[in-house]
């Protein structure tokens, strides 16, 4: 299968280098942890001599007999070369059982640079803290982007064709080596079903899985629309998924751990302050929507908002839904003292359609950037000071 070097991604973990953190590698299942620290390995081994790479691939059988958490331990001490730099890589670290305890005190001994990758739904964000009592630094792991995507294309069949191939078929490189449609999206089917029905049952001890099921087509379904544990729960009820609004949010709460989606909140321009109220819940990979719903209810205004949250959150900025008095924008994204004002929409030739988007921003009193993200086909533009975006040129952006 063709591999493409993920830059931004490895640059990110060559910064880490010789830093004594734990460097754990988290993001949803195959989108390329695996490949990034064979990645890392290559380069190390290119750049660098008096080193000692000590690399264990629990889904490897050669590593069958070290899973268990002392055996790991002194697997890796009996690796240790005096007088060199010692790397330590554990891929798929949740396969031996208490690998903390294993990982906590080999960091204690300040001698091994650590690096460490787990399926999404066992080595979590929120646990991170819990399971590492040393310093740690999350390199988070997004599927593919459309910049991406171009570069393994080698974009052959020209732009707004891969656009709109990205935009069907998602980030989920694995799915690129099957040569028919029914084939690469049983593949993502599959990766997605392993979540929710395997991983996420597994990790939370799940009675069954018809809600959670039921619940993510639901946010699949909505996704850019504003909504609530309370409202889910009584749609839900009433399609024979008897659940109530508790469950629902304990639930959402374990697809978003598992970064199957992502919640963003909303914050209120004006007052300058976050709204406890109704969220929005945006899917990691479009290509995951393709493949579970088809075109179902397909609003590609929706989806295009759905892959520029992603892309914001890929770029590092914070995301949230702007409210402002009664009229509400896509995006406020932050990034230290940047800040950018987003909406985003599928045509706004229609001047209706266009005025929708362009007056909530032409109210914001700031001066930051504002933008309309859309799929005009056209070159950028400016209308008011403020800046006009086609869908495809912006994902390209830097």
């Amino acid at each position: 299968m063709k591999t493409i070097i993920r830059t931004k991604y490895l640059d990110r973990i060559i910064q880490l280098n010789g830093t004594p953190d734990i460097k754990i590698i988290t993001g949803i299942r195959r989108s390329g942890k695996s490949k990034l620290l064979q990645s890392y390995i290559e380069y190390l081994k290119a750049h660098f001599k008096n080193i000692n790479i000590i690399s264990i691939d629990y889904m490897d059988l050669a590593y069958e007999g070290i899973k268990e958490y002392h055996a790991l331990h002194e697997y890796v001490e009996k690796h240790y070369q005096k007088g060199k730099t010692n790397y330590l890589f554990v891929d798929e670290v949740q396969l031996c059982p208490q690998f903390e305890l294993a990982i906590n005190s080999l960091y204690s001994k300040d001698k091994y640079d650590i690096y460490i990758t787990g399926s999404n739904a066992f080595l979590l964000s929120a646990d991170l803290a819990t399971l590492f009592t040393g310093r740690y630094m999350e390199i988070h792991v997004f599927p593919f982007s459309f910049q991406e995507y171009c570069q393994y294309h080698d974009e052959t069949d020209g732009r707004e064709q891969l656009f709109d191939d990205y935009f069907s078929n998602g980030g989920l490189a694995g799915s690129y080596a099957y040569r028919t449609e029914k084939d690469r999206l049983n593949y993502i089917k599959e990766v997605y079903e392993t979540i929710v029905t395997r991983d996420l049952v597994q990790k939370y001890s799940l009675p069954d899985t018809l809600v959670l099921q039921r619940l993510s087509e639901f946010l699949m379904d909505n996704i850019g629309n504003l909504t609530s544990p309370n409202k889910i729960s009584q749609l839900l009820s009433a399609n024979k998924a008897i659940t109530n609004h508790v469950t629902v949010g304990r639930y959402i709460k374990y697809l978003c751990n598992a970064f199957v989606f992502y919640d963003i909140k909303r914050y209120d321009i004006r007052g300058k302050r976050y709204l406890e109220s109704s969220e929005k819940f945006y899917l990691c990979d479009t290509g995951i929507r393709n493949a579970i719903l088809g075109s179902r209810n397909l609003d590609y205004g929706r989806v295009y908002e759905n892959m520029v949250c992603i892309e914001l959150l890929r770029k590092g900025y914070d995301v949230y839904v702007g409210k402002l008095y009664q009229k509400e924008i896509d995006f406020v994204a932050q990034k230290g003292s940047e800040k950018i004002y987003i909406q985003v929409s599928d045509n706004i030739q229609d001047h209706k359609t266009f005025e929708r988007e362009y007056s909530p921003l032409l109210q914001i009193r700031d001066a930051y950037p504002k933008v309309i993200i859309a799929r005009t086909r056209h070159p950028k533009y400016t209308y008011e000071g403020i800046e006009i975006i086609d869908i495809a040129d912006w994902l390209l952006q830097e």
